[in-house]
């Protein structure tokens, strides 16, 4: 049996489609994030960017999602030094510091419905557009600090 690309290489040495692939598609990537100029704590929150399905967890146009909203993440390789502001559960965190993909994870699934089912993607959650949001802090769903 083949070894799996992402047990093999690092991120660094896939190629444009492994990287791709490799995103889980839960959308939280696509929630705002917020750092405390004072203390430097980075805050997760409930905040969606404007391209993202709430039904699916899905940007509403992924291809074009760079050109139609100019806040919109990219996770890109030279980023690889810097992925603390990912969620825990994100494939590339997890594949940088070493760990396996979770079991709902599409790669190994074959699709997003176990990781729905997991509450692990956007879906379940109760978010906002940027769009409605008034006070950011009242948004908020966790913290960590930055390294």
């Amino acid at each position: 049996m083949t070894t799996p690309f992402w047990e093999e290489k690092k991120l660094s040495e896939m190629t444009d489609e492994q990287w791709e692939s490799l995103c889980d598609g839960c959308g939280k990537c696509c929630l705002h994030k917020y750092i405390d100029d004072e203390t430097e704590v980075l805050y997760f929150t409930k905040i969606a960017c404007n391209m993202l399905d709430k039904k699916t967890g899905s940007c509403k146009d992924y291809v074009n999602r760079l050109n139609l909203d100019e806040g919109c993440t990219s996770l890109l390789r030279s980023q690889l030094t810097n992925l603390h502001w990912l969620p825990e559960t994100c494939s590339y965190r997890l594949i940088d510091q070493g760990m396996s993909l979770p079991r709902w994870h599409p790669l190994l699934t074959g699709s997003k419905k176990a990781m729905h089912e997991a509450h692990a993607s956007v879906c379940s959650m109760d978010i906002v557009y940027l769009i409605e949001v008034q006070e950011w802090e009242d948004h908020i769903i966790g913290e960590t600090d930055l390294p």
